[in-house]
């Protein structure tokens, strides 16, 4: 058993290679990575010193940002009340629209990473929120428009299907979920982990009381191959 590479089972069994996260920045950690086969994942302070992530060979992938409210500082008010939320629905509508929506993360703009094989990895998160019963499902007119899951004090997935965006609908859907969470759970705090990239999702939570709390820098690094040709910008 390695002391810094922690195998990811949620990773491996979409892809073809072996799957670890790194316990620790230190060189001892990151030569360990020249001596085993897979794909590895190191998250980093954003104003740690990066040299040694790139002399062993890993490369940037994305940055997460904690957002982060509590009870009081939520805005409530902006929630509609058009939007009542289910566990009951079709798995496959809920699968369509995380398909359609999640194409923008980490695995994605991963180039050693194929697209489908980023989109199997996504599919099947998703799966298993279905099966744990964390997400719950708002539909209009006997149609499922839209989803959020959350485990506890986090926020986990929110999305809308593609026929209700750009219509001024993401405000108060998102306060609709913030507010059925507190209403679920005992937190005094949510914490949504959101890439500085998705400029309209960053502006939604903090419009909602959301304040900025850490970040953290995610780097990649693949030692074999996934097989087949890749080729992404």
């Amino acid at each position: 058993m390695s002391k810094y590479l922690e195998p990811t089972p949620w990773d491996r069994r979409n892809f073809p290679i072996d799957t670890y996260q790194l316990t620790e920045y230190s060189e001892a950690a990151l030569k360990e990575t020249d001596q085993v086969e897979g794909h590895f994942t190191m998250k980093v302070d954003p104003l740690v010193n990066k040299a040694l992530l790139h002399q062993y060979g890993f490369y940037y992938t994305d940055t997460l940002t904690d957002l982060v409210v509590t009870r009081d500082r939520f805005f409530a008010e902006k929630a509609t009340d058009a939007v009542t939320f289910s566990k009951d629905y079709p798995a496959g509508e809920v699968l369509a629209i995380a398909e359609e929506a999640f194409q923008g993360g980490r695995y994605h703009r991963d180039f050693q990473v194929p697209d489908h094989l980023a989109d199997l990895r996504y599919r099947n998160w998703v799966k298993d929120l279905i099966e744990q019963e964390r997400i719950l499902v708002y539909k209009q007119a006997g149609q499922v428009d839209g989803f959020f899951a959350y485990k506890d004090d986090d926020v986990l997935l929110m999305a809308m299907h593609q026929r209700v965006r750009g219509k001024g609908f993401a405000i108060p859907f998102a306060a609709a979920c913030i507010k059925e969470q507190f209403a679920r759970t005992e937190a005094e705090r949510l914490t949504a982990p959101i890439s500085p990239r998705n400029m309209a999702s960053m502006n939604v939570f903090i419009g909602l009381g959301f304040n900025i709390g850490g970040c953290v820098d995610i780097y990649h690094k693949v030692n074999g191959s996934f097989g087949g040709d890749v080729q992404k910008v």
